[in-house]
């Protein structure tokens, strides 16, 4: 169960609902949903349109994680620099902020991240 709490750091109006698939992972959806007061949905099978933003991020991250790629290849360092990378991309779907901007604005100075990416010419 420790997946499902892992990421409640965010402040209570910034996770309002989840939806998930019909993965086994969700099995304790409901006690989620008491814990939190988070509203959980679980996707209908074969209706990816219902978890949009979700399918995006797959997207994204396929450009660094071909689809079957084995994650056993890959360092925890190198997994991490992955995430950092997908959640600095801003998005056209959070109004092109940034998700970390977004979720962990104590912890993500964007003028800072942006400037450096600037200097090193990314």
């Amino acid at each position: 169960m420790s997946f499902i709490y892992r990421g409640f750091k965010f402040e209570v109006q910034k996770r309002l609902s989840m939806t998930y698939d019909q993965g086994k992972e969700m099995a304790g959806h409901q006690q989620l949903a008491a814990d939190t007061g988070i509203k959980v949905f679980i996707a209908d099978p074969q209706s990816p349109w219902q978890r949009g933003r979700n399918e995006n991020t797959n997207g994204l991250a396929r450009q660094y994680l071909p689809k079957g790629s084995d994650l056993s290849v890959f360092s925890q360092a190198e997994l991490d620099a992955i995430a950092w990378k997908l959640n600095t991309r801003p998005r056209k779907s959070l109004g092109f902020k940034c998700p970390v901007e977004l979720f962990m604005p104590d912890a993500f100075d964007f003028k800072l991240h942006h400037a450096a990416l600037f200097a090193l010419g990314a």
